[in-house]
C-alpha cells in the first residue's frame, strides 16, 4: 500500500508541473518572457517594490530586471516611479490587473477555479487556505536554500 502522504506529495509535485506549465501557456499567449511574467505575478502579490528586490524574488541579476523592466513599461505593464524615500531607488508599479488581455486570459480559469471552490464547504475551503499558505512558505523557504547553495556553487566556480 501507497503511504498517503508519498502519494500526498506526489500530487503536489505534480500540481506543481502543471502550474508551470500553465504560466508558461500564459506567458506565451500574452507574448510575454515567462521570466517578464514570473516577474509580474510577484508584482501580483507583492505590490510596488524596487527593482532590487524584484532582483532577490526572481533571483535575475540587476541588469537583466532593468532590460525587464523596459520591455514591461514599453508595453504598459509596469511604470517606474521615484522611490519618495531614496532619489536613487525606483520603485516598479504594476499597472497590468486592468489590461483587458490579462483579465480575458484568466477568466476561465478563475471560473473554473470559483466552481471548483464552490464543491467545498466553508470549513474545509478554510483548511485548503490553510494548507496552501503554509505550502507557499514551505516552497519559499526551499527556493531560498536551493538559491544560496546555488550561489556558493557560483562563488565556488569562480574561485577555481
Amino acid at each position: 500500500m501507497i503511504d498517503p502522504r508519498e502519494h500526498f506529495t506526489s500530487l503536489m509535485r505534480g500540481l506543481g508541473t502543471r502550474t508551470i506549465l500553465h504560466q508558461q501557456n500564459v506567458a506565451a499567449s500574452l507574448g510575454l518572457y515567462n521570466n517578464d511574467f514570473i516577474s509580474l505575478d510577484i508584482l501580483r502579490e507583492t505590490g510596488p517594490i524596487t527593482a532590487g528586490e524584484l532582483s532577490k524574488k526572481t533571483g535575475l541579476a540587476t541588469g537583466s530586471i532593468t532590460a525587464l523592466v523596459d520591455r514591461l513599461e514599453k508595453i504598459g505593464y509596469v511604470r517606474r516611479e521615484n522611490d519618495p524615500n531614496d532619489r536613487r531607488r525606483v520603485i516598479i508599479v504594476p499597472e497590468y490587473e486592468s489590461k483587458e488581455e490579462i483579465r480575458h486570459t484568466y477568466e476561465s480559469l478563475h471560473q473554473a477555479m470559483l466552481q471548483l471552490a464552490s464543491s467545498y464547504k466553508q470549513e474545509e475551503l478554510a483548511l485548503i487556505s490553510q494548507f496552501l499558505q503554509n505550502a507557499s512558505t514551505v516552497l519559499e523557504e526551499q527556493i531560498q536554500l536551493l538559491s544560496s547553495s546555488t550561489q556558493s556553487k557560483s562563488s565556488a566556480k569562480t574561485i577555481r
